[in-house]
């Protein structure tokens, strides 16, 4: 057993949502967490087992709950179709490149919300995978959507006389949730405009239980008040986008707590000159849903709605990793504090994704830690240079400044 070390923290946020902490020391054991104490230059530890980040603030590592890892992000429209429909081969390097770039920025685990051909879950069991970067994907494989409604380019239909239903029930693969697509894409033609639901309130509540059989959580696409209704009353686990959804919904989602990913930035990119795939009239609507979200999140920290971080990353102009701290960004815009939205990309984003180890820095957790060169004052645009990603109490090589 190696003697233990310590980690002098300048501001330590801890991802409890609880305030910041000036001058801890850290206490670190086998890669473990022992003890975190009030720093004490008069009686501090062997300075040579001591290392000084008294300058800098730490915080948990990251977490993305939704990303799209089989696209990269790119505003170019063939690139994008081409991405589409390649074969896995050529998505490969993208997943990888994704994968190495959400690393590079702290995101240590991320939830994959499908791709058409299930290429992410392919690549996820391969076995050189675990050789890349040290990064947890909770994947989905393929989505489902009804026939001839949205949610082809992340899926496939469920069809059949009994569409809830023999195809999923026979879902192979060791996915970790399950995703719907429940509602149409934002319109960026007519503000608010809400599409129907695609499935049933029996349906969803079907495919709930088939889900549960499995212990598999339900994650649902869904913008509008009936669509959001409905996937709320089947017992989803959350709620992805959730446009236009109004107070009742979130009432619903705060009472049985059911987490809301509100993807704020993947529409604030849409009001970008520079993202020429839509025109003046969509930059506008675009801004007014993402006004409109705002308000939906200021209500939610006033009802008590969990919510999680989430990028949609491999949208149009949404890129991998970089994109979660201007997420971070939008999120405070709407009232939320800085810790506040921290707990929600770590200790909230372990616990909707299931990882019991994860989102804390605590007694007893893996000293698993993001070392930032500043005060919290610096926070969140800070997390996009970082000093060091610390794993099981090490400094990782893999990470590069």
């Amino acid at each position: 057993m190696e003697p233990s070390k310590y980690i002098h923290a300048g501001h330590l946020i801890d991802g409890s949502g609880g305030p910041i902490q000036r001058h801890v020391l850290l206490t670190i054991k086998d890669g473990i967490i022992t003890a975190l104490n009030r720093f004490n230059p008069e009686s501090c530890p062997d300075p040579a087992r001591t290392t000084n980040f008294s300058h800098c603030s730490i915080t948990p590592p990251l977490i993305d709950s939704h990303v799209h890892l089989a696209m990269s992000g790119t505003i170019d429209k063939t690139m994008r179709q081409r991405q589409l429909i390649a074969d896995y081969d050529s998505v490969k390097p993208i997943i990888v490149r994704n994968v190495s770039d959400h690393f590079n920025h702290g995101i240590l685990a991320v939830r994959d919300g499908g791709d058409r051909r299930g290429f992410v879950l392919k690549w996820s069991k391969s076995p050189t995978q675990k050789t890349l970067r040290p990064i947890q994907i909770q994947v989905a494989g393929r989505g489902w959507h009804q026939k001839n409604r949205y949610g082809s380019a992340f899926g496939r239909p469920l069809e059949g006389s009994d569409p809830t239903f023999q195809e999923l029930a026979k879902e192979t693969g060791p996915i970790s949730q399950v995703k719907l697509f429940q509602s149409g894409a934002n319109s960026l033609d007519e503000f608010g405009k809400e599409t129907s639901p695609q499935f049933t309130l029996e349906e969803l509540q079907n495919i709930v239980k088939i889900a549960a059989k499995r212990r598999l959580p339900v994650m649902v696409h869904a913008n509008g008040v009936l669509p959001v209704q409905l996937a709320v009353k089947a017992g989803c686990r959350s709620i992805e986008h959730g446009y236009f959804m109004g107070r009742d919904n979130l009432q619903r989602m705060a009472d049985h707590q059911i987490f809301w990913v509100p993807t704020i930035f993947a529409m604030k990119i849409l009001t970008h000159n520079v993202i020429r795939i839509v025109g003046p009239k969509e930059r506008d609507i675009a801004a007014r849903n993402m006004d409109s979200q705002l308000k939906q999140l200021a209500l939610a920290r006033e009802l008590g709605v969990p919510i999680a971080l989430g990028t949609d990353a491999g949208s149009p102009g949404v890129v991998h990793g970089e994109s979660l701290v201007e997420e971070m960004k939008l999120v405070m815009k709407a009232g939320y504090s800085l810790t506040e939205v921290i707990k929600f990309a770590t200790s909230n984003g372990a616990q909707l994704l299931g990882l019991k180890n994860e989102g804390l820095i605590a007694k007893g957790k893996s000293a698993n830690f993001l070392v930032v060169r500043g005060s919290p004052t610096q926070l969140p645009r800070k997390l996009a240079y970082l000093e060091a990603i610390y794993l099981n109490g090490t400094p990782n090589p893999l990470y590069r400044k």
